[in-house]
């Protein structure tokens, strides 16, 4: 063997060892999907074959005869090898026990078949001298496929073939009964067809082909008259040409080009198989994806409307926080300094009170309201921390789980998935444990959030412009305010006589005018605020319905069938892994199409 053929084959081995190995990972790989366990099984039987052709890839190629019962299979292979080694018949089935046919030098210990099943003869033949030849029963038996039948032994031979000389005649050719068995038989194996029988019958060649065309690759057919030819005249036309392709085109230099095109044909057809099983399972698992979609959606938005209820239901509370953050932030400012009037209005109010008490009884009843107002500021705390305890028990009821169980179950038959939540329809027990993990979900995060908006919010409410403006709008009245009463005081009532500029000095401004101003800073006062706090408001409530939708739709990855789901992504991979390994396995044998050219084969 050259430097060339030897690192040619070095890297043949290579690429069959590590398509073997992608395959074997896949085969490792549990799944619940029914079609997925079908087409490992398939493909695990494959890939036992395809280890026993990697090891006999440098063994003599192993060349079997098929065709129907008096095609004429023994007496070819008598003319083949020059002798009579196999008892030839026209009608009935003569042979029943296979005849394995091996050259003299040729050790059959290594052949790695049970040498019982088979007539072992050694012949020295030049025809034997780079193949072994086997004279199989005939598949069209009346017998069926029971074990020690002729059609059983036909079949437990033709996975170690590597080419099949398919003998057939004018009146076989078109066998439904053999069409049949050669669609299998033909799988990870080369073709050659023989027409026999040239002595008596029609070249029916042409035809034949055609009835082949359409799932077989034809490149040559040979009509051959075998018991001429063993009668030992010098073998000339088709027959000579026969001869010539057996001892020179199958000799060592082809033999592993062969096993290699027939190793790539057997990965494919199996991998096209489960691919086919594939696309008809596929639309339902898709279907229940859908569905769980669904599911998950609907279960969404129902956790999505009680959670902004939730949140909601304490607005008061929060936007008072938000307040209390936002004049934080702010720092001592006219403007911060009456919205922190306002946010503690009430317990400003309460403390005037002190004011009015005559006695000590006094003094106790208004300590006492005072406490109660504390008291109940505390409460309304508790109050909002308990609403977000709530967050974690929605209650999803059994009949939503139920419902939920109903709608899923019959598609997950459908689709052909395991899954041990619907051997029970009417046990609820794994749903309910689910719906506790989903709801519990909640939990974690609501309090954080809460302080993470109200934080945000009142950032966004305390930008420079935000403060200058109301800080602006407040002094705009107040500097009027404090001119006015200044003009009146030092000016009209005061210099403005002494210099001459007024004749009488003007009255100070009485309480008619104290009251009306200090109704307007009042007004004016509260319209800023109720300006400001209702911008708040807006942005608390926004914020909130976002929490809401965020909370959930960041907990809620999965739904109430998660396993379900993982499934269904499984099998989505489970078939893009046997779309690629279909792909690959067909690149591959296209890349070898030119090597077996002149052989023929079952077309993809």
């Amino acid at each position: 063997m050259s430097v060339t053929s030897e690192l040619e084959h070095l890297t043949i081995l290579a690429e069959i060892d590590d398509l073997v190995l992608r395959i074997r990972k896949w085969l490792e790989q549990d799944s619940s999907w029914e079609p997925a366990n079908k087409a490992r099984s398939v493909v695990a039987r494959i890939v036992e074959r395809v280890h026993s052709l990697r090891i006999r890839l440098e063994s003599p190629l192993v060349v079997a005869t098929f065709g129907g019962t008096g095609t004429g299979k023994s007496t070819l292979v008598n003319a083949l090898v020059g002798q009579e080694v196999s008892q030839s018949g026209r009608q009935r089935p003569t042979t029943t026990m296979p005849v394995l046919l091996v050259h003299s030098d040729f050790e059959t210990s290594a052949l790695g078949f049970d040498l019982s099943q088979f007539q072992v003869k050694k012949i020295d033949s030049p025809v034997l001298r780079d193949l072994i030849l086997i004279d199989c029963p005939d598949p069209d038996t009346s017998e069926g496929a029971d074990s020690g039948s002729n059609l059983a032994r036909l079949r437990s031979i033709l996975p170690h073939c590597d080419v099949l000389l398919y003998v057939s005649t004018q009146q076989k050719y078109r066998s439904a009964r053999i069409s049949e068995e050669l669609a299998d038989a033909a799988a990870g194996c080369r073709l050659v067809f023989v027409q026999t029988h040239a002595d008596q019958d029609s070249d029916i060649r042409d035809d034949w082909k055609r009835s082949l065309s359409p799932a077989y690759q034809v490149p040559d057919m040979f009509f051959v008259d075998s018991r001429r030819a063993f009668q030992g005249q010098r073998p000339s036309g088709d027959f000579h040409r026969l001869v010539e392709l057996l001892t020179n085109q199958l000799g060592a230099s082809r033999r592993v080009a062969i096993r290699r095109a027939n190793l790539i044909d057997l990965l494919e057809e199996a991998f096209t198989i489960c691919r086919a099983d594939y696309e008809k399972g596929l639309p339902e698992v898709r279907r229940l994806q859908e569905v769980l979609d669904q599911q998950r959606t609907k279960l969404r938005d129902s956790l999505t409307m009680q959670l902004r209820d939730e949140l909601l239901l304490n607005r008061n509370l929060w936007e008072r926080r938000l307040l209390s953050a936002v004049t934080d932030i702010w720092g001592f400012s006219p403007f911060s300094s009456v919205l922190r009037f306002y946010n503690g209005l009430g317990a400003f109010i309460a403390s005037f009170s002190f004011f009015r008490a005559r006695s000590s009884a006094q003094m106790a009843l208004i300590g006492a309201m005072q406490g109660a107002r504390w008291v109940k500021s505390q409460v309304e705390e508790s109050v909002a921390d308990s609403s977000l305890d709530r967050l974690a028990s929605f209650g999803i009821t059994d009949q939503q789980l139920q419902e939920s169980r109903m709608i899923v179950s019959g598609y997950v038959h459908s689709a052909g998935i395991e899954s041990p939540e619907f051997t029970d329809r009417r046990d609820l027990t794994q749903l309910r444990r689910r719906a506790a993990e989903v709801e519990g979900e909640f939990l974690v995060d609501a309090r954080r959030a809460i302080d993470d908006v109200i934080e945000q919010l009142a950032q966004q409410h305390c930008t420079k412009l935000i403060q200058y403006r109301y800080e602006g709008l407040f002094l705009l009245y107040v500097v009027f305010l404090i001119g006015r009463i200044g003009h009146n005081f030092f000016w009209s009532s005061f210099l403005a006589p002494i210099v001459g500029a007024a004749d009488v000095a003007a009255p100070l401004l009485a309480v008619d005018f104290y009251i009306p101003a200090m109704i307007f800073l009042v007004l004016w006062s509260g319209l800023l605020v109720l300006g400001f706090t209702w911008q708040l408001r807006q942005g608390l409530s926004e914020r909130i319905h976002l929490l809401a939708q965020s909370m959930v739709e960041r907990r809620l990855l999965e739904g109430l069938f998660p396993a379900l789901e993982s499934a269904c992504l499984e099998v989505l991979h489970e078939d893009r892994t046997v779309t690629e390994l279909l792909g690959r396995t067909s690149e591959f044998r296209r890349h070898l199409a030119d090597s077996t050219a002149f052989l023929g084969g079952q077309r993809r």
